[in-house]
C-alpha cells in the first residue's frame, strides 16, 4: 500500500483552497444577482442559501406581495438548476405531484404496456406554491421524496435527479382556506423563513421599478448542479467544536417542556418541542453560515443566528401562550438568552475580567 506523500497533502490542499475561492466567488455572484431582481430581504435570500448548501427544503412564510414566488424562481435560475412549480390548491391529488400510471396500447400488436409519466416533483428545485392551500393528504405525498431523494409508484422506485430541494411557500395560518401541515413534513423543512414587508424605502424602489418598467425578471445562470454538490460536501467539511457541538443540542433540548432542561416558561408555553433534526439542522447550518462569512470554523453565534428559522416551525405553543399574547419567537428569543453558550461564558468571563481590573 503505497503511504500518501507531503506532495500529495500538498496538492489536496490547493485544490481544497480553490474550491473555497470559487465558492465564495460564485455565491458573492449569485447575491448581487439576486440583488438586482429582489429588493431587500436579505437575511431571507442567505437562509435559503444556506438551506440549498445544505442539501435541505425549505418552508417560506409570508402574506401576499412579499416576494415568495420571485425570489424562489430568481434562486433557482443563479443556481442554474431545473425548476418545477406547483400551484397547490384543494383540489389537488397525490399523483398530480409524484406522477402516475398511464395504459399505452402498441396499435400495431394491440399490446397493452403501464406507463409511468414522472410528475413535475422530477426537477431539481421545485417551488411548492402555497403548500397550505392543499389537503394533508396531498401534502405528504412530498413525503419521500424530500426525505430519501426518490418516489414510489406502483411499488417501483424512481430516483430524483441531485441536488434536489423543495423552496414551499405558504400564506399564515390565519388566513382562511388553508390547511396546517403535518408535523412529519414540518420537520422535514431546515428552515421556515419569514418575509416581512419591506420598510418605506424599499418599497419605494419596487415601485418605482414597476411603474418605469424596468423589471427584469431573469438572471442568467452563476453555476451548475455539478458544482453545488461540491460545495455542499465543501460545507460538510467545515470543523465543528464540541462545546459548539453541545450548546446547539442544549438549545434544542430546553424546547422540550417534559425535560429537566426546560426553562420555566417552555412548560408554561409550549406543547412539544423540537426533535434530534433541529439540532443537526442547526450545526449543518451553522457550518455553511461560517463559509458564507468567509470564516472556516463555527461559533455559537452561527447557531444562534440560526435559532429562530430552525425552530420556529417545530415548536408548538399551547391556550396559556396564546392568552398571554406569547408567540414562538417570544420563547426562542428567551432560550437565546437562558441557555448557556461556549461564546456567552467567555463573554462573561471577560467582563468580569475586565471589570476586576478596572
Amino acid at each position: 500500500m503505497t503511504e500518501p506523500t507531503s506532495e500529495d497533502d500538498d496538492s489536496t490542499a490547493a485544490a481544497s483552497t480553490e474550491l473555497v475561492a470559487r465558492f465564495h466567488a460564485t455565491m458573492n455572484a449569485i447575491r448581487k444577482a439576486l440583488g438586482r431582481i429582489v429588493v431587500g430581504q436579505e437575511t431571507a435570500i442567505e437562509q435559503l442559501l444556506i438551506s440549498v448548501l445544505i442539501g435541505g427544503h425549505c418552508l417560506i412564510t409570508g402574506l401576499p406581495g412579499t416576494a415568495k414566488t420571485l425570489i424562489v424562481r430568481t434562486l433557482a435560475q443563479a443556481l442554474g438548476l431545473d425548476f418545477k412549480r406547483i400551484q397547490f390548491t384543494p383540489d389537488l391529488m397525490p399523483t398530480d405531484v409524484t406522477g402516475t400510471d398511464i395504459l399505452d396500447e402498441d396499435p400495431s400488436s394491440g399490446v397493452r404496456r403501464w406507463r409511468f409519466e414522472p410528475g413535475p416533483i422530477f426537477t431539481q428545485v421545485l417551488l411548492a406554491d402555497e403548500i397550505n392551500r392543499t389537503p394533508p393528504k396531498t401534502q405528504s405525498a412530498l413525503l419521500e421524496a424530500m426525505q430519501e431523494f426518490r418516489v414510489t409508484a406502483r411499488g417501483k422506485t424512481y430516483p430524483l435527479e441531485l441536488p434536489f430541494v423543495v423552496l414551499a411557500t405558504q400564506n399564515p395560518i390565519e388566513l382562511e382556506g388553508t390547511y396546517p401541515l403535518p408535523e412529519a413534513q414540518l420537520d422535514r423543512f431546515v428552515f421556515n423563513v419569514v418575509l416581512d414587508y419591506l420598510d418605506a424605502g424599499e418599497e419605494v424602489a419596487v415601485v418605482e421599478r414597476n411603474v418605469l418598467g424596468i423589471v427584469d425578471e431573469t438572471i442568467g445562470a452563476r453555476t451548475e448542479a455539478g458544482a453545488i454538490l461540491a460545495y455542499q460536501r465543501l460545507v460538510r467539511e467545515v470543523p465543528v467544536s464540541d462545546d459548539v457541538t453541545r450548546y446547539a443540542v442544549d438549545l434544542v433540548r430546553a424546547t422540550r417542556p417534559d425535560t429537566d432542561a426546560a426553562p420555566e416558561s417552555v412548560g408554561k408555553y409550549l406543547r412539544y418541542g423540537a426533535s434530534v433534526r433541529a439540532a443537526i439542522y442547526l450545526c449543518l447550518g451553522a457550518r455553511a453560515r461560517a463559509l458564507l462569512a468567509g470564516r472556516y470554523h463555527v461559533t455559537d453565534d452561527d447557531i444562534r443566528a440560526l435559532a429562530h428559522p430552525v425552530l420556529r416551525h417545530r415548536l408548538q405553543i399551547n391556550y396559556v401562550a396564546e392568552s398571554d399574547g406569547v408567540d414562538v419567537e417570544d420563547v426562542i428569543a428567551e432560550l437565546g438568552q437562558r441557555v448557556p453558550s461556549p461564546g456567552g461564558s467567555r463573554r462573561s468571563a471577560e467582563t468580569t475580567s475586565g471589570q476586576s481590573a478596572a
